[in-house]
């Protein structure tokens, strides 16, 4: 029987939705812990006994000064060589809303090198917190967690009052012909968009995650782990055979660990 990657899914005070992301990645079949960052920092934990890295959604340190601002200055203060060593072993790491404004804010995305801060997640363009299903279609990228998605449109929530993707038009340009950009806001019609209510934040091109080079690294904006059960989707019950396609973002990663692709 293969083994059962052991996921690393990191806590700290704010994180609020840590045991659905550890949730959805026990049911892809690995074997999850919840971390504090804390027991990083005093070494009761190490990050080379993981094989994935999950970065939760949530208000880490309650967003002050900026979000995702306290706890990246954190990691890249007090971890910064676990986590490099961690991004350079080719292990996947995923940072989903809170954790994507993590990632952007230790540098490590969009390519994945600490302290290069070349991207932000910026205040809605709508002025408030979105919370609602959008739809987003996944791109052709390298990006590990989203081989069996590309093409596809999906249903998925959001819950952020800071999702707009920021960065200079030439870091934005690099993205595109790299092809780092992994999913984008669709219309009804499931084209991407900047108009809202389908963009919920304005995001330039449509950006709603990136991942960094070699498709390890991912943020995204939008919450995959709130729909890994037909029941968690508003039309489970009008709806016959559901697809969960973000199911498949969780699972990806553990058969890439497990050496199937």
């Amino acid at each position: 029987m293969t083994a059962k990657p052991r996921v690393c899914v990191l806590r700290t005070d704010g994180t609020n939705c840590d045991r659905e992301t550890y949730y959805a990645f026990a049911q892809a079949g690995a074997e999850c812990r919840m971390v504090h960052v804390n027991q990083l920092r005093a070494g009761a934990e190490k990050l080379a006994g993981y094989q994935i890295l999950v970065i939760p959604g949530g208000f880490s340190y309650g967003d002050d000064v900026h979000s995702g601002k306290i706890l990246a200055v954190e990691l890249t203060s007090y971890l910064r060589e676990q986590l490099q060593s961690f991004v350079d072993a080719g292990k996947p790491v995923l940072g989903i809303c809170n954790g994507f404004q993590v990632l952007v804010r230790t540098g490590l995305l969009p390519r994945g090198r600490m302290g290069q801060i070349e991207a932000a997640l910026m205040p809605n363009d709508s002025g408030h917190f979105e919370c609602r299903w959008v739809r987003l279609r996944v791109e052709k990228s390298p990006c590990i967690f989203t081989r069996e998605l590309e093409g596809q449109i999906i249903d998925i929530q959001v819950a952020h009052g800071e999702g707009k993707f920021f960065a200079r038009p030439e870091t934005l340009a690099e993205l595109e012909q790299n092809g780092q950009v992994v999913f984008r806001y669709v219309d009804a019609a499931g084209r991407p968009t900047l108009d809202y209510p389908a963009n919920p934040n304005g995001s330039p091109g449509a950006i709603a995650g990136i991942c960094d080079p070699r498709g390890l690294v991912l943020g995204l904006m939008p919450h995959p782990e709130r729909c890994v059960e037909p029941y968690q989707h508003p039309h489970w019950r009008r709806t016959a055979a559901l697809p969960l396609p973000c199911r498949q973002i969780f699972a990806s990663a553990v058969r890439y660990v497990q050496g199937q692709y």
